[in-house]
């Protein structure tokens, strides 16, 4: 009974700090994808734009995380390599949703993302994100 109990915690600590990388990951993607500094554009000139873009980046690759560790192998090792793997996929794949959007529609996305007054493409870019992640969030399940 014990042994369960350290072995569940154990296991909490590592997919917890699997998911912090993911994230950490996907703060890297929308930082790249956006002009400037991310972190300046959100804490310093409070952007609403980019910060409602990480938000659905973070969000999404939340749910991706929890959907692999809630359907996750019997297996630690398995469960916790299903979790890396769609987490990364969900990452490349929300820059790719990124960069097709940016192709289909008039001006700069990341440009438009980091404009002072508020734009509804920050509302469509983020319900992209957030879009593909629950499209990779499905396939794990």
């Amino acid at each position: 009974m014990w042994e369960d109990l350290f072995t569940g915690a154990w296991h909490s600590i590592v997919y917890g700090v699997v998911g912090i990388a993911l994230m950490a990951a996907g703060f890297m993607l929308v930082d790249m994808l956006t002009p400037g500094k991310l972190r300046e554009l959100i804490w310093i000139q409070r952007n609403g734009n980019a910060s409602l873009l990480l938000a659905a980046n973070q969000l999404g690759i939340a749910v991706i995380v929890f959907t692999a560790i809630i359907t996750s192998y019997a297996d630690f090792g398995y469960g916790l390599a299903s979790t890396v793997l769609f987490g990364l996929l969900g990452i490349v794949l929300m820059g790719l949703a990124f960069l097709v959007l940016d192709m289909l529609t008039p001006g700069k996305l990341g440009e438009i993302i980091c404009d002072d007054q508020p734009h509804p493409a920050a509302r469509v870019s983020a319900a992209s994100h957030f879009g593909v992640a629950l499209i990779v969030a499905a396939c794990i399940a």
